[in-house]
């Protein structure tokens, strides 16, 4: 799996390209956790080019949700497909998290 980052205005987003399961979550955790050393609590995790996630995959934003709303931060995810979709609704993850259909939803999401 490779992750794609990017700085925006007022977050930063993390485009995960491939799987995250098991093996790439470790992946995924340093890299949050790189970020929130670096005060970034604002995270937008693009998952148009994600093809799957298991539930060890899904388990690193939930370890992170509370740290990063406790920092003022925010975790939103986009992009999502039915599949990828599937596994956040079996969890429960659908129902702790903001969930938006494209891009162009983010960014006031952050702003307010």
């Amino acid at each position: 799996m490779e992750i794609i980052e990017k700085q925006q205005n007022g977050y930063y987003t993390l485009t995960p390209v491939g799987d995250l399961d098991a093996n790439s979550s470790l992946e995924m955790d340093a890299c949050i956790n790189g970020l929130l050393q670096k005060d970034i609590v604002n995270l937008h995790i693009d998952c148009s080019q994600l093809k799957y996630i298991s539930s060890a995959g899904l388990g690193v934003f939930i370890s992170f949700i509370d740290e990063i709303e406790q920092k003022g931060g925010k975790i939103i995810f986009s992009h999502l497909t039915e599949s990828v979709f599937d596994v956040f609704e079996l969890l429960g993850l659908n129902q702790i998290v903001t969930i938006v259909t494209n891009g162009e939803e983010v960014s006031p999401l952050f702003s307010s």
